[in-house]
């Protein structure tokens, strides 16, 4: 499966050769808990375990709270009240479910800042990367629709706000609109496609997530200082790297363990913490609530939305230029969309030959003014659309494009990298020597030689 040299799954019993040579099912699973992982993966590595088990969450809670959930809007808030309060665990079932969201979307965002920060895009994994941005923006309609499902007061304006959006789109926007809907407003039709939709969505982010894992193990896994397994003999590549299994798998158990406690700590004791409570009111189209806002993990990109309003000179100048074509509204969508749409363009902005944030000094400091300013647009998401938020959304929305359009391609040009290890062997093992300098007793998971 992996381009670094291992051992294969070799079947020794009768069974196995016969069955490996119809279905090498077995061969696959081996290969893949065996692949060779580089040795010296940090803490920041466990996100990947953490957001599988998220899927799996999200997948089989979805389907039991599918068996007592009607999506009708004469019947879908009652039947999600029927579910908390009369339903076998109904209630844990659902805050699961809804916290579990929350936690995926945790999950992923330190998946893509960490993957940023040590240039996992980097090739050749820009098609590894951009099946992760894919999974996100599934990621994205999957919470986005599920959100609708319970028919609250912020499930019904929300719905009606987000999918405003699309009849901003020139020339075909209404009938995209309409289509989406299923008619000419947030009604009935709506909340069944986005019942459908919400159940076929995780299925695709599974399969997507499998041909994810293909892709990393066939280029292998990227590490902290950027350096690449040697590949030169299967010793060399034993000297960099450790068996997937048990070395990572249970470092990972061990990290989702904390988590598990965190996690469920929340949804025992606060699990509408992150929540809106005007979710908790029946959808009434007659009255509008004082503030619509979206769940806690749009907010950054639902500030870059609103930041782009009619007064703005760059808004004017392009809707000068088009003939009106662009106006505020359609500006904001594409920006919006254009705000992840830099993000999937990583790997052909970034300019330096280095890959890791570890050994480029000036990104560093770039990097963690970009991360401050995702919590910033986070917050002014949260905030309404008045000044002074208007003029501080517009202030974040430009360094976050900035840092991607410009930040990053002039790095590569003027920024003078600090000296990398020649190894990842060499790395590691500078590493155990700091440890046990400090009075650390680590022990080295590899074979003596």
């Amino acid at each position: 499966m992996s381009g670094i040299p291992h051992d294969h799954y070799e079947p020794t019993t009768g069974g196995e050769k016969w069955l490996h040579r119809r279905l090498p099912i077995v061969g696959l699973l081996y290969d893949t808990i065996m692949i060779p992982t580089p040795k010296n993966l940090n803490w920041m590595w466990i996100w990947g375990i953490v957001l599988t088990f998220c899927l799996v969450l999200q997948i089989v809670t979805g389907i039991v709270l599918v068996m007592h959930y009607t999506p009708d809007t004469e019947l879908a808030f009652a039947s999600v009240e029927h579910i908390m309060r009369n339903v076998n665990g109904g209630h844990m079932l659902r805050y699961l479910h809804q916290n579990g969201a929350s936690l995926f979307f945790i999950a992923v965002y330190a998946h893509i800042f960490r993957s940023l920060y040590y240039g996992s895009y980097k090739s050749p994994r820009e098609v590894t990367w951009i099946i992760g941005i894919l999974i996100y923006l599934l990621m994205m309609g999957t919470a986005f629709m599920g959100y609708v499902l319970p028919w609250g007061q912020m499930s019904f304006w929300g719905a009606t706000v987000i999918t405003g959006l699309f009849g901003a789109i020139p020339f075909v926007g209404e009938t995209l609109q309409t289509w989406l809907l299923g008619g000419p407003a947030v009604d009935n039709y709506t909340l069944t496609r986005f019942f459908s939709l919400h159940y076929l969505f995780p299925f695709l982010i599974a399969g997507l997530t499998i041909v994810h894992i293909w892709a990393f193990h066939t280029t292998g896994n990227n590490n902290p200082t950027g350096v690449e397994v040697r590949r030169t003999s299967k010793a060399d590549a034993e000297k960099d790297t450790v068996p997937f299994w048990p070395y990572f798998v249970i470092k990972d158990l061990f990290a989702l363990g904390v988590i598990f406690a965190i996690f469920f700590a929340i949804v025992g004791f606060m699990p509408n913490y992150l929540g809106h409570p005007d979710n908790y009111i029946e959808a009434d189209p007659l009255v509008t609530p004082a503030h619509i806002v979206p769940e806690w993990y749009f907010l950054p990109f639902y500030a870059i939305l609103r930041a782009f309003t009619a007064d703005v000179w760059l808004v004017q100048l392009t809707s000068f230029i088009t003939g009106g074509i662009i106006d505020a509204k359609f500006f904001g969508v594409l920006a919006m969309f254009g705000s992840i749409a830099v993000i999937a363009l990583a790997p052909w902005l970034d300019t330096s030959s280095v890959r890791s944030g570890r050994y480029r000094p000036m990104l560093k400091w770039w990097f963690w003014i970009l991360v401050a300013d995702f919590f910033f647009l986070m917050w002014l998401g949260a905030m309404p659309a008045e000044e002074p938020y208007a003029t501080l959304s517009l202030i974040g929305s430009a360094y976050w494009f900035a840092y991607f359009l410009v930040i990053l391609p002039l790095l590569g040009v003027i920024e003078k990298p600090l000296p990398q290890p020649e190894t990842i062997e060499e790395d590691f093992k500078a590493s155990i020597a700091k440890k046990k300098s400090g009075g650390s007793a680590i022990v080295d998971p590899t074979p003596a030689e």
